[in-house]
């Protein structure tokens, strides 16, 4: 689902919605999503089985629906990443350390949109770490490496 629809308390304003493949978690998003970031480091290739596509909101926009097997994972000491306990779906990346004073922020995986639609990719990140098997190719879009500078 996408589009502007009014909240059950004539308040919050359903963007899009999405989940895992089995149902169990269900969300939705209150605000429009960020562009997607591609993401290539290790954890995110063994997380998804290749690389992560993530796009980003505020937390506060994000209501979890239904989380009867929502399970979070911390993967490292920086994040915890939210995922399906029964089908496996990853849905969610969260920093551990946000910033005091600035607004919680949390990615959601783009795969479990129900409908990516008007979402595009505006970066590459983490392509130091990316897999030998693969090559990005030439898509035009940003890439950073693990320390944020911008490569070739």
């Amino acid at each position: 689902m996408t589009g502007q629809e009014a909240g059950q308390d004539g308040g919050t304003a359903t963007v899009r919605t999405g989940g895992c493949l089995c149902g169990g978690v269900r969300y939705a998003l209150d605000a429009e999503p960020e562009p997607i970031s591609i993401c290539h480091c290790g954890q995110c290739r063994r997380q998804h089985s290749h690389v992560g596509a993530y796009t980003g909101l505020p937390r506060a926009a994000l209501r979890i629906l239904s989380q009867d097997t929502l399970t979070w994972y911390v993967s490292s000491s920086h994040a915890r990443r939210g995922f399906c306990g029964r089908c496996g779906a990853g849905l969610f990346w969260e920093a551990l350390d946000q910033a005091a004073g600035g607004e919680p922020r949390i990615t959601v995986t783009a795969g479990s949109l129900d409908d990516p639609d008007g979402l595009r990719v505006d970066r590459h990140i983490f392509v130091d770490r990316k897999a030998s098997y693969y090559d990005i190719g030439g898509d035009g879009v940003e890439r950073r490496t693990s320390t944020g500078e911008i490569s070739g």
